[in-house]
């Protein structure tokens, strides 16, 4: 008998709260704290159980059994029982005021979000590229705001590439992009297109034509948008299709910089039509090739909508083949 006990393992002799630190730590400590945190803030703030489950709705015996179970996964007594009432011990006070802080933060993440998603005054995060913020977006929020006066926007101004990583990032609900892509996880709408010129600087020797074809131009030195631009894609395309590879003299992230390195002399350029005429450029029009860049408008495949946002997609949409103002006038 004596040897049949000596040969049974001793039991453990470590502490509860060693036990409990080893079972409760790093992120799952997060996730076993956080739905008793509002408990514990209610039992704090009354100092009484019964009186705190009354007034958060929940019965007494699971707030209790709340209260137990977060000292235990925190290895900490939080409150100190006298009767139906309790009171904080200084762990109790220290925890109680960053729970506060978080809850707070959580509340006001609720509001925000609310808020945005709001039918008549939420918010709409929208990307464009940055030909289409002098007047094609501004024109567009203001006949969406005629019925929506109240909706707000975020505003993203970017190329194409990097306007679509941030749809996938979440970042952003809607954007106008060109070309309009075709990639998995996104959906993508055609809605306009503009029509290219070649814009040469007004003493250039092409200065005086009104159309040219743009394999006339394979010895011409070209000012571009730098590479993952669209409209970069789209020069090289059709400089390709042309029989030639254009030869960069300087690349850019605008147009209109594009337009103003033309009127120095520094080379031509293909570009959608300005604002309003540019001095020192000549606009020619392409012929012999569709030289044109589509425009459309993207999201995110099974993304859900908030009313804000379901509404100015449904606006977009409705201005196929009129997205764009008039253009100016060329030459």
């Amino acid at each position: 008998m004596e040897h049949q006990h000596r040969s049974r393992p001793a039991p453990s002799r470590t502490s509860d709260t060693e036990d409990m630190s080893r079972a409760v730590s790093g992120d799952e400590i997060v996730r076993l704290l956080a739905p008793r945190l509002a408990y514990f803030a209610g039992v704090a703030r009354t100092e009484h159980v019964t009186r705190a489950a009354h007034e958060m709705q929940v019965p007494q015996s699971t707030l209790s059994r709340a209260m137990v179970r977060l000292e235990h996964d925190l290895g900490v007594d939080l409150f100190a029982r006298h009767g139906r009432t309790v009171s904080l011990t200084p762990a109790g006070r220290t925890f109680l005021a960053s729970v506060e802080r978080a809850l707070g933060e959580v509340e006001k993440a609720a509001e925000s979000v609310r808020a945005d998603a709001d039918p008549e005054s939420g918010k709409v995060a929208f990307g464009f590229l940055h030909t289409m913020g002098t007047e094609t977006v501004p024109g567009l929020i203001r006949a969406f705001r005629a019925d929506h006066p109240r909706i707000r926007f975020s505003l993203v101004q970017n190329y194409g590439e990097a306007m679509l990583e941030r749809l996938r990032a979440g970042e952003l609900d809607l954007c106008l992009t060109s070309p309009v892509p075709d990639a998995p996880g996104l959906v993508a709408r055609r809605l306009d297109e503009q029509r290219l010129r070649l814009v040469v600087p007004e003493d250039h020797r092409l200065a005086g034509r009104k159309r040219i074809r743009l394999a006339e131009t394979a010895d011409e030195s070209f000012v571009t948008l730098e590479p993952g631009y669209g409209l970069r894609r789209i020069t090289d395309d059709l400089c390709a299709e042309a029989g030639f590879t254009p030869r960069i003299a300087f690349e850019g992230e605008e147009a209109e910089t594009l337009r103003g390195l033309v009127a120095a002399g520094l080379g031509v350029a293909l570009l959608p039509p300005p604002a309003v005429p540019r001095p020192g450029v000549v606009e020619l029009t392409v012929t012999g090739q569709r030289a044109v860049r589509e425009i459309g408008v993207a999201w995110l495949e099974g993304h859900p909508d908030t009313p804000p946002v379901a509404a100015f997609k449904k606006f977009l949409l409705s201005r196929r083949g009129k997205l764009l103002p008039e253009q100016a006038s060329a030459g």
